[in-house]
């Protein structure tokens, strides 16, 4: 049910999209606001709000790595620490709140994020994941300075959340609307072939997103698996030890059969354990969905505990996933710097390292909001809402741009003059219709989905029960989700009207 808009979304908007940022960036040598203000002095708004929506993902982002560095350091232990629960104070038994949930979720929620039961009781910043931000940033930084080489089911065809979801997947793991793409893309030769870039880079993307969704799932679905057989040899040692049964009388397939049977026969001492017998079901182990920074560290680090040698695999995965991150960050901060240092008045007066590590230096000490025991509800505050609505808006005006205010004609002698050839009518079509009808259709799903959702929530780690549970977002935190989205949004028409204001002026 997720392929097939997957790969519509593909078709239609990764591929063109990438190759129409690949060569805005690489003819107009530019970065996302120097570009956009040679294509039209009116459209100086759009590079605006694609630094906006990096530098919002700057903050949170290396969050990731943060945690990323503080899972491989603990990947040396033998055992590994998330691989069975902790002894209580007495030592006379486990922890309850592990007992409740399992030794991984245990150790991401208690001693990695050691989170608040809500977004209101904010706690104090986390020494250990500063450390760890800190680390991750002085590792960017020393990047930047090196400089970089390279870096379900068919009904839900009718969710919009679906198509939302694999629209924001392209344009994510692209990184189209954040102004990285036309900043790397500025300092290609000016007769690079960005057109078989763009359908190698989108192809091997998709590629390498599907294999890892294999992985993924797989893993997902062993550990639905074992916890569903966990319950119910749970539940069958309960009810042996109740009722005194011989051992072998209760299995897995005839347990249904056994509860009713004693339920019958033993209808008050059953009332009185029904209360500890839980409901142990595979399909609602696979529909407790773990998505974001969940999967990355509950789910892999649930099939890591189980595999031989399970701390050479966990170095290796945690390496992997910096290497995947720290790359992830170069193309986000390379977002912020390029307009920067395309700007006379900050290039003539500071050297790239000042304005580099200035950019790094603000980034980490507003992550640090990220590290404290609230920090994580911020951080999904900041994954689900920073980005979505600005980048379908940033990619629309873009394609709107090329097309009907650069003109497409204009834009293919330009594309002629590069690689020696002009696009044929894929991508004409993809470009001046099928793209912006698609976006124009994804703003309305998401508005409608926003409507129809009403008071907006979130999920908080109850510890009493050992999951999470859904709760509605304070006044304040809607306050600023709505400044996320209007921060970057707003800049679009706001550099129209301030592009509109001069000239009148001048013109006066």
């Amino acid at each position: 049910g997720f392929l097939i808009p997957y790969f519509i979304m593909l078709i239609a908007e990764g591929m063109p999209l990438l190759y129409l940022e690949l060569a805005v960036g690489q003819r107009m040598r530019r970065g996302s606001i120097g570009a956009w203000k040679i294509i039209s002095p009116y459209l100086c708004g759009v590079g605006v709000a694609s630094v906006i929506v990096s530098f919002f993902l700057s903050m949170y982002y290396n969050v990731i790595n943060a945690w990323a560095f503080w899972y491989l350091f603990h990947s040396f232990q033998d055992p590994l620490p998330w691989a069975t629960c902790p002894l209580n104070s007495n030592r006379t038994g486990y922890e309850d709140e592990c007992e409740k949930t399992s030794s991984t979720q245990y150790f991401w929620y208690r001693q990695t994020l050691n989170i608040s039961p809500s977004l209101e009781a904010s706690g104090n910043v986390q020494w250990e994941q500063a450390l760890c931000l800190t680390l991750a940033w002085l590792v960017v930084y020393l990047c930047i300075l090196r400089g970089t080489e390279s870096t379900g089911k068919l009904e839900q065809l009718s969710n919009p959340k679906t198509w939302i979801s694999a629209a924001t997947q392209i344009f994510f793991s692209l990184g189209l609307g954040f102004g990285s793409l036309i900043a790397f893309a500025s300092y290609n030769e000016p007769t690079n072939n960005c057109e078989r870039h763009a359908i190698i880079v989108s192809l091997i993307n998709s590629t390498t997103s599907i294999f890892a969704s294999i992985v993924t799932f797989s893993i997902y679905g062993f550990k639905a698996t074992f916890n569903y057989e966990s319950c119910i040899n749970k539940v069958i040692l309960l009810l042996l030890n109740a009722f005194d049964l011989e051992e072998g009388s209760l299995t897995a397939d005839n347990l249904n059969e056994m509860k009713d049977y004693l339920m019958a026969t033993h209808p008050q001492e059953y009332a009185q354990l029904s209360p500890q017998l839980k409901n142990c079901s595979l399909e609602a182990e696979l529909d407790t969905a773990v998505q974001g920074t969940g999967l990355a560290f509950i789910v892999y680090s649930e099939a890591i505990k189980n595999m031989e040698v399970p701390q050479l695999y966990s170095v290796l995965y945690f390496v992997m996933l910096l290497m995947l991150g720290i790359g992830s960050m170069l193309g986000n901060t390379a977002a912020i710097l390029t307009p920067l240092t395309d700007s006379r008045v900050i290039a003539t007066r500071f050297p790239k390292e000042v304005i580099s590590g200035v950019v790094c230096f603000i980034n980490c000490v507003i992550g640090l909001i990220f590290t404290m025991e609230a920090g994580n509800y911020w951080f999904d505050i900041f994954n689900d809402y920073a980005a979505t609505l600005s980048l379908l808006l940033i990619v629309l005006v873009e394609t709107i741009a090329v097309c009907y205010i650069y003109g497409i004609r204009r834009f293919e002698k330009d594309l002629y003059t590069m690689i020696g050839r002009k696009p044929n009518w894929y991508w004409k079509i993809m470009w001046a219709f099928a793209s912006p009808l698609l976006i124009i259709s994804l703003f309305i799903f998401y508005l409608t989905d926003y409507i129809l959702t009403g008071t907006l929530q979130y999920q908080a780690w109850d510890a009493t029960q050992g999951q999470l549970v859904t709760k509605d977002y304070p006044s304040y935190a809607l306050a600023v989700i709505g400044l996320l989205v209007a921060a970057s949004t707003m800049c679009i028409p706001l550099g129209a009207l301030v592009t509109f204001i001069r000239k009148r002026l001048k013109r006066e």
